[in-house]
């Protein structure tokens, strides 16, 4: 199975957010390049959000072309053959943590947004933290840390507020 495939599968089978899940299967249908970065009229993206529940905190970038705090995220790669792993290997690289395991349960949350690249629909996931997690900062960022559940809303946007308020959710 491609990509291309998973991620409809993976979308059909989402059942929040109905009109945005069907705005990213419309996006798929009309542009069988949309998984790619390449694709101009934007693209599928994954992302993962880091989560230490016992400690109650949330591994954060600070996003070195955006200049913001975000989860860790980005474009899929053809070496990725699912949605999962695409935002496994980001949510990995980025944060620098080995043994992080995606929170059951599919997606997340969905996320559209423009970016200085191109409109990215985001597919977001939930990255537990194995117990003795030590962060190392990547090439794509300024800075990573740890915040506090009730700090993240101080720092950064709405869209990752909702992908915590998600994600403590399905805790």
């Amino acid at each position: 199975m491609s990509l291309y495939d998973d991620a409809v599968l993976v979308l059909k089978s989402y059942e929040d957010q109905a009109e945005l899940r069907q705005t990213y299967l419309d996006h798929l249908a009309s542009h069988p390049d949309g998984m790619w970065k390449a694709c101009g009229d934007g693209h599928i993206t994954a992302s993962a959000l880091v989560i230490d529940p016992s400690r109650g905190r949330v591994l954060l970038t600070l996003h070195k072309k955006l200049r913001m705090w975000l989860q860790m995220g980005g474009h899929c790669e053809p070496a990725d053959d699912t949605l999962e792993a695409a935002a496994l290997r980001e949510g990995t690289e980025e944060s620098g943590i080995p043994g992080l395991t995606l929170l059951p349960g599919g997606p997340v949350r969905l996320d559209r947004h423009h970016t200085p690249c191109a409109w990215h629909l985001d597919v977001q996931y939930a990255a537990l933290a194995p117990a003795d997690a030590v962060a190392a900062i990547s090439d794509e960022s300024l800075d990573l840390r740890w915040f506090a559940y009730d700090e993240v809303a101080d720092v950064a946007d709405e869209s990752v507020v909702r992908l915590l308020e998600a994600t403590r959710a399905r805790l």
